[in-house]
């Protein structure tokens, strides 16, 4: 009789399944079935509405605009935690999970305490006629905190487990920094870059704690989604709520297909480099 290479399979695999159908199948079927509940008209009335459009494009702006900040700092800091020894490293590299560990309502009191008119940061800003708290601008920094581990810890095993050797090899070859950055480490890095990008992207599509004490929560202009979401939620509306929920989870489908197709494609070109 052939040994099994995972002892328990049957049982390991049903507990497993459970496990995913208990909590992620069934919320969201949940969810799709409340949403299904409308009709097509009362759906569309929904989610089209000038309100919903509003916070769809808030929402997914600023997103977009913190995952581009996380992904030139991230990118920075992964590197200095791998490349560079100095004093309090390993500091900063624990601080990189505090995002994680924090309760996103703290963080966002933080944030807004500090970018405030009269905070710490956000008094400067002030001076300089830069306003942060209760603007789009605020809601970019409450993602960018919120969403930085997922690149800098995609990222750095990576850079850890790259060979050295090749650097030296493309040196000695005469190439300049950048042609080693972009020839030899970026095709490496590239589909670690693209997991992190799509993890950090969806955590800020669905970030609400840390967004609704510095965004200001303004209708048509700091008004995210799942704000929205929420409002309809304590008005009772479950259907609409469950409408407008619907559309960020398949703008999130969505975006996790897309950059897994594009990291199939990074892999095959690294293989085939």
């Amino acid at each position: 009789m052939a040994r099994r290479i995972l002892p328990g399979l049957p049982l390991s695999l049903g507990i497993t399944l459970v496990y995913v159908a208990v909590i992620v199948v069934l919320p969201l079927g949940a969810l799709i079935f409340k949403a299904a509940s409308l009709g097509p008209a009362d759906y569309w009335t929904i989610v089209s509405s000038d309100r919903a459009v509003a916070s769809y494009r808030v929402t997914l702006l600023c997103a977009a605009a913190a995952t581009a900040f996380n992904l030139v700092f991230g990118m920075a800091l992964a590197w200095v935690i791998v490349r560079y020894r100095f004093p309090g490293r390993r500091f900063v590299d624990a601080l990189v999970d505090l995002p994680f560990a924090l309760p996103t309502a703290v963080a966002g009191i933080a944030l807004t305490t500090l970018f405030a008119s009269n905070g710490w940061f956000g008094g400067a800003l002030s001076a300089l006629g830069i306003k942060v708290a209760y603007t789009p601008i605020g809601i970019i920094i409450a993602m960018a905190f919120t969403s930085l581990p997922f690149i800098v810890r995609t990222v750095q095993p990576v850079l850890e487990e790259l060979d050295g050797a090749l650097e030296e090899a493309a040196q000695t070859l005469g190439a300049s920094d950048g042609e080693i950055f972009r020839r030899v480490l970026l095709p490496q890095l590239l589909p670690a870059i693209l997991a992190g990008l799509s993890l950090s992207f969806a955590r800020s599509l669905g970030e609400f704690g840390a967004i609704i004490f510095i965004a200001g929560n303004q209708p048509y202009e700091t008004e995210i989604t799942a704000l929205l979401a929420f409002i309809r939620l304590e008005e009772y509306d479950y259907p609409a709520s469950a409408a407008i929920a619907s559309i960020m989870l398949l703008a999130a489908f969505l975006m996790l297909a897309v950059t897994n197709i594009l990291q199939t494609r990074a892999l095959r070109y690294t293989v085939k480099g």
